[in-house]
């Protein structure tokens, strides 16, 4: 099941993508697309509908967040052994967590605002893990029950920001624009392995991530437990687990964003992104 959200950015209505890759409305089914519908009694209800009977919703809509209520926005910093040694980085023997701010939420198309005075904007992408149900300590053989299910995330990353102001991740990561989630989420009961998923990324048609889950250092289920020993994690509650080798930072010489570029970013499980590049006006005191 592949659960969108459509429409002008504050009005979207909720929906789902058919097995035939057609949009198809849930308005007047469900209110939105939060933990009611994509918990486990909300896809069982779903599972019980006929998307056929569906209306088809006209032209191509905006798509937006694919849910609702996400209370923590949640990073893992190089989690793939490949990413580390080019950020030259040492490789982590626990997870790096950091935040990145609901606030830096948007849709999977909506555009990238550079900030007044950023210089080294960069990319990542990532696989996101919706969680289904409140979990705390549980052990990594039952972690993926309290998966709802998986969401492409572009992990939009301020180096200068991140790195040059000592370590200031949660600076460099949260910024508004910087989490483009979507374009849909996919229920896990289509995701037979969440260590079997192919991630890329490309700046301006050319591409610069090739990569696949098998080879992140700590898995969806281990990032799960590990995590609910430090915080409850709740319905909604959305995890971006690491990306794979090849953003700017790491060439030589580095390259950043800029306005104007367009990035494209894609799973053949969990569907397309793209983002245009824009300069962030800077506002009046």
């Amino acid at each position: 099941m592949k659960l969108v959200r459509h429409g002008r950015k504050g009005r979207e209505q909720p929906g789902l993508i058919d097995a035939q890759g057609r949009l198809r409305s849930l308005a007047g089914i469900v209110p939105d697309i939060d933990a009611s519908v994509f918990g486990p009694a909300g896809q069982r209800a779903l599972r019980r509908i006929d998307p056929q009977t569906l209306p088809l919703v006209a032209g191509r809509p905006r798509l937006g967040v694919p849910l609702v209520g996400i209370s923590k926005f949640i990073g893992i910093g190089l989690n793939y052994r490949d990413h580390a040694a080019e950020a030259q980085m040492a490789i982590p023997t626990s997870p790096i967590v950091f935040n990145k701010w609901t606030t830096c939420i948007s849709g999977p198309n909506d555009p990238v605002l550079r900030p007044p005075g950023a210089h080294k904007l960069d990319w990542e992408v990532e696989l996101g893990v919706v969680i289904g149900r409140p979990t705390r300590f549980v052990r990594e053989v039952d972690a993926l029950e309290a998966v709802a299910g998986y969401c492409l995330v572009n992990d939009v990353s301020e180096r200068a920001y991140q790195l040059e102001q000592g370590s200031q991740w949660n600076l460099g990561k949260g910024c508004d624009t910087f989490g483009p989630v979507g374009p849909w989420l996919v229920s896990k009961d289509e995701i037979a392995d969440p260590q079997n998923i192919d991630l890329w990324l490309e700046v301006n048609g050319e591409r610069m991530q090739q990569g696949n889950t098998r080879d992140m250092i700590f898995g969806v289920a281990e990032l799960v437990a590990f995590l609910s020993r430090y915080m409850t994690l709740l319905p909604g509650d959305l995890i971006a687990t690491g990306t794979p080798p090849g953003v700017g930072m790491g060439r030589k010489p580095p390259r950043y964003l800029q306005p104007g570029d367009v990035v494209t970013l894609g799973s053949p499980q969990l569907g397309l992104q793209r983002q245009r590049i824009r300069s962030a006006a800077q506002q009046p005191a």
